[in-house]
């Protein structure tokens, strides 16, 4: 079996990185759609991800936040996301790249993609410059109700998600 030289990992999950790429420019136009809302995990760490010293400290490898009710300025480029959240009655600001992003998750509609971490490696050193520092991702789960995009608290006990189908790039490469 030869060499997998055109990186069809890498480029897969280039793709579906694309995917959460238009929904979220999307939502950032319109707002969200009917009941749909989203769990982004990411490395706080990698190379691109800005958060405050705060949540760095208390999320150092990996972060989930949740985009629902209240979140406000969503603004979507072709290399990530920036976002205003409040975590314990504090706003923040946090820049998300996609090449960051180790989950995404849709319960509305039970989409889920995972990324494989040795995948978000390789891709980060194609993609963004690594002169910021990424964060850890923990769930955060917003507080019922409020409709309107305000300052949005999160906790950490975040809600069950259920089965889901779940994109794995593990199941398009070749077992050698």
């Amino acid at each position: 079996m030869g060499q997998d030289l055109i990186r069809y990992d890498i480029l897969t999950q280039d793709a579906l990185r694309g995917v959460i790429r238009k929904v979220l420019s999307e939502v950032s136009k319109t707002g969200l759609p009917g009941d749909h809302h989203f769990f982004i995990t990411f490395l706080t760490g990698a190379p691109g991800v800005r958060v405050s010293a705060r949540l760095r400290e208390k999320y150092p490898e990996v972060m989930t936040i949740v985009i629902q009710h209240q979140y406000w300025d969503l603004k979507v480029n072709e290399n990530g996301f920036e976002v205003g959240l409040s975590f314990s009655d504090v706003p923040e600001r946090l820049m998300v790249p996609f090449s960051a992003i180790r989950g995404f998750y849709d319960p509305a509609v039970n989409f889920e993609l995972e990324f494989d971490l040795r995948d978000v490696e390789a891709a980060n050193t194609s993609v963004g410059d690594g002169s910021e520092e990424l964060e850890t991702v923990e769930e955060l789960t917003p507080p019922p109700a409020s409709k309107e995009k305000a300052p949005q608290d999160a906790d950490p006990s975040a809600e069950q998600k259920g089965s889901a189908d779940v994109v794995s790039l593990d199941a398009f490469r070749k077992k050698s």
